[in-house]
């Protein structure tokens, strides 16, 4: 599957979203090729992180024209790690009601290294010198300002009525848009402070994932903004999102000797 790297855009964030958000627009974590159950708590969203474990991000389009996803994962564009807003973000190009699925940090053409769980202290965003903002996924989805079909077709008859006059020009991409995949690495920043007891992404193996630049013409407002948070599970437990497991001794402490007959199984 091809897909097509985002250009520049001058567009505003919207407002967030739960994960599973009715209008259909859809973020999903994915461990070995399955959704990771999303808690909601405390005015987000929450998924388990698990340590060491490659993940990808399932990215859905739900409308009948192209979107534009601003997807960042700590706060780093998943296209060039920059970190801005989704206003200047580059972006991935959805087709109608299409789903894709995003493997890792795109660092060329045609090559992604792999998102993976890791502590605060060996993530890509302290590599960077970026750690404002470990745990967090978004994804900002914006509509294209006309489906691409009724442009091309509107292009086939401009061109048939200028049938003496030569096929107009591709239009120039957007400004930024010829810019290569290479990352302006920020100031670094002490890492004193991290602790590999909090989750954060890194930066894993390589894995072939193919894109290409394309034109596309947004609308000025974006449809949906979807935000996830991402722990390991002691601190989903400290922060109320998850039950505590049950002491395995205090449970054996409340065992008995006798009951009154044989239960029989199901």
């Amino acid at each position: 599957m091809r897909l097509p790297t985002p250009l520049l855009s001058l567009l505003l964030a919207a407002a967030p979203a739960l994960a599973n958000a009715p209008a259909g627009f859809g973020l999903e974590v994915l461990v070995d090729g399955s959704a990771r159950s999303e808690y909601p708590a405390r005015g987000t969203v929450y998924v388990e992180a698990l340590r060491g474990r490659d993940f990808s991000l399932r990215i859905t389009n739900p409308l009948g024209v192209r979107v534009a996803v601003a997807l960042s994962v700590d706060g780093l564009n998943t296209i060039d790690a920059k970190h801005t807003t989704a206003r200047d973000a580059r972006k991935w190009i959805l087709d109608p009601y299409q789903t894709v699925v995003i493997p890792g940090w795109q660092v060329s053409g045609d090559t992604s290294r792999k998102f993976y769980f890791t502590g605060e202290k060996r993530s890509y965003g302290a590599a960077l010198g970026q750690t404002s903002n470990l745990g967090t996924i978004e994804a900002v989805f914006f509509r294209e300002k006309q489906p691409y079909r009724a442009r091309y077709e509107e292009k086939l008859s401009l061109n048939e009525r200028r049938q003496d006059a030569p096929a107009a020009a591709p239009a120039e991409t957007q400004a930024g848009a010829a810019r290569d995949l290479s990352k302006q690495s920020p100031a670094p920043s002490s890492v004193s402070s991290l602790s590999e007891e909090l989750a954060a992404t890194g930066i894993g193996r390589r894995t072939r994932f193919d894109v290409t630049r394309v034109d596309v013409d947004l609308e000025d407002a974006p449809a949906m903004s979807v935000r996830l948070r991402y722990e390991f599970r002691p601190q989903l437990v400290a922060l109320g999102v998850l039950r505590e497991s049950p002491d395995p001794v205090a449970r054996r402490e409340s065992g008995r000797g006798f009951s009154d007959f044989c239960p029989e199984p199901n």
